[in-house]
């Protein structure tokens, strides 16, 4: 058999990674009927179809889904190799980090800095967004690990690792003091919350039912930075990690109370190529007890 051209090849690979030609070629930076031409090359080359066509969209045959596999492991390997090679070479390494935006910015923050070595040896790039878009993210070799509030559909990957890395409890706070103790304050004012779709967001949901508690939801934030500005303008109670509630009293604002039993989680998700990488190393042999526990203390509020 003669030799493949591993630019078909990888064009294709982009196509069924992307999900269509079009986003396919954006990605790459190609006009659509250049890739459509490639893959016209490499089927050709392989006597055989790789795609057909279903309405507007592309469905991968039969020989498609064997290419793609091997396809799949090969610059799979390939990415691996060039991270090994570029962490070899490079003086100061770089660490690329993606961060939940449900989580609390001062927490994560504290998370990164207790483990990252402070000799100028790495530089860190933060990247913030939704757990899903991580994810998507991380497998696609644009980041090197995630902090999140959850780790289950990492589960999904055998290529993908995570590790919990502790937790800490929920406190509810409002710019004002209100008349009922707690819980049944929280029937008094709107409530501003983590996202359904999140860890939190749920725990809190069975919470309120177990506590028989009627609520009214005055707002839902993937981004925990957002809910809290919103509760520090008297918008409605919000919640956040009970160990920074002095910094938050220190702010004006009212503890109304504790739920001890609603966990927000950090989980390490990374590659199983990274476990090598000096900054997951790091991450996944430091103790984070006393961050969690609220024992090491923030001097500067984040």
């Amino acid at each position: 058999m003669q030799h493949i051209n591993y630019n078909h090849l990888y064009y294709f690979w982009m196509v069924k990674k992307k999900g269509s030609v079009t986003k396919a070629a954006q990605a790459l930076c190609l006009a659509p009927h250049t890739i459509s031409g490639q893959i016209k090359a490499l089927e050709a080359r392989l006597n055989g179809s790789l795609f057909n066509r279903v309405g507007r969209g592309l469905e991968s045959t039969e020989l498609g889904e064997l290419v793609f596999r091997y396809a799949d492991k090969m610059f799979d390997l390939s990415y691996e190799m060039l991270d090994i090679l570029n962490y070899q070479k490079d003086t100061s390494i770089l660490f690329e980090v993606g961060i939940a935006d449900v989580l609390s910015k001062a927490l994560a923050s504290r998370v990164l800095l207790s483990a990252l070595p402070t000799d100028g040896t790495m530089n860190l790039a933060c990247i913030e967004s939704t757990h899903e878009s991580l994810m998507a993210r991380l497998r696609e070799h644009k980041l090197d690990v995630i902090l999140s509030d959850c780790a289950g559909d990492s589960l999904k990957y055998p290529e993908i690792l995570s590790k919990k890395l502790g937790e800490c409890s929920i406190s509810f706070y409002s710019a004002s003091e209100l008349n009922t103790a707690f819980p049944a304050c929280l029937e008094e004012q709107g409530l501003l919350l983590p996202s359904k779709n999140t860890s939190v967001g749920q725990q809190l949901h069975r919470w309120f039912a177990e506590q028989s508690l009627t609520v009214r939801i005055a707002g839902e934030f993937d981004d925990a930075a957002m809910m809290k500005a919103f509760g520090f303008f008297n918008k409605g109670i919000f919640v956040a990690p009970s160990i920074y509630r002095h910094d938050i009293l220190s702010q004006g604002m009212v503890l109304l109370g504790e739920a001890a039993d609603i966990k927000e989680e950090y989980h390490l998700i990374f590659a199983e190529r990274m476990i090598q990488h000096a900054g997951v190393k790091r991450l996944l042999t430091t103790d984070f007890s006393d961050v969690f526990s609220g024992v090491a203390t923030l001097h500067q509020q984040i």
